[in-house]
């Protein structure tokens, strides 16, 4: 049989934990939690439910997930997102997936978002494929921001859906985007950008236009138009703190230069 830690990084997700943990009942042999300082009750859930709770900063996406896999005991590691829940076909699956032989390294899940209390099938939000499941020896994740599982090897797919509750409001949404807004900025500056007058300018009706028009978001309805417009925003956003970030550097002193100095 196939054994499975199942790994979670929070920060303050008592609303959202409970739903998570309990889609991972009778199929996780242990439950991972990295937790980054949450102030709620996000480690009292966590423990109630059987995971092994470890308090450590945040760094980056990338950083955490692997340090919580690095805690685990099991071969499989099955990454989840507190904001994140197992559908019952995908739980089917992963039932079955853990009597067989594997035949991959790792496995892809489909992922369905919730926005606004409404499930999304367009806007290029669906069916946004995720290596959640793979082998802890053969992969890891890679990036700080939106990290991804590199794979050495051949991925598969398991049938059944990830379900992802990603906002209930507009003002949540608005407040995950100040926050990703600004590590994508300082990103791009570590990684050497330094352009970002004409791409804050033009980029952003490029992102709206893609999302709603070419991604369909249209037939998401209202939602689909609040996803492209946000989706301009954080765009518009991204690029203003690069220039800021650039503009600041470009403005900070020198070291002072003493008469002794050529």
């Amino acid at each position: 049989m196939n054994r499975l830690t199942a790994i979670l990084i929070t920060y303050n997700e008592e609303h959202n934990l409970p739903r998570a943990l309990a889609s991972l009942e009778d199929l996780a042999e242990e439950i991972v939690v990295v937790d980054s300082g949450s102030t709620d009750r996000t480690c009292e859930i966590a423990r109630r439910h059987g995971a092994r709770v470890f308090r450590r900063a945040f760094r980056d996406f990338g950083d955490q997930k692997n340090f919580a896999a690095s805690q685990a005991t099991q071969e499989w590691i099955l990454s989840l997102d507190a904001d994140e829940e197992l559908s019952p076909d995908l739980r089917a699956s992963l039932r079955e997936w853990k009597q067989r032989e594997p035949h991959a390294a790792a496995y892809v899940f489909a992922r369905r978002a919730s926005y606004l209390g409404g499930w999304i099938r367009h806007s290029g939000w669906y069916p946004d494929r995720k290596v959640r499941l793979y082998r802890r020896d053969r992969a890891r994740f890679v990036g700080r921001l939106h990290e991804a599982v590199e794979v050495d090897g051949p991925a598969g797919q398991l049938s059944g859906e990830l379900y992802h509750y990603t906002v209930r409001t507009l003002d949540e949404h608005a407040r995950k985007m100040e926050v990703y807004t600004t590590l994508a900025a300082e990103e791009l500056f570590r990684a050497g950008r330094r352009r970002w007058r004409l791409a804050m300018l033009l980029a952003p009706l490029w992102a709206f236009v893609r999302t709603f028009v070419l991604e369909r978001g249209f037939l998401d309805g209202y939602r689909g138009w609040l996803i492209a417009r946000m989706a301009a925003r954080y765009v518009f956003l991204k690029y203003r703190k690069l220039g800021r970030r650039v503009e600041g550097s470009a403005n900070k002193p020198g070291p002072a230069l003493g008469k002794d100095s050529p």
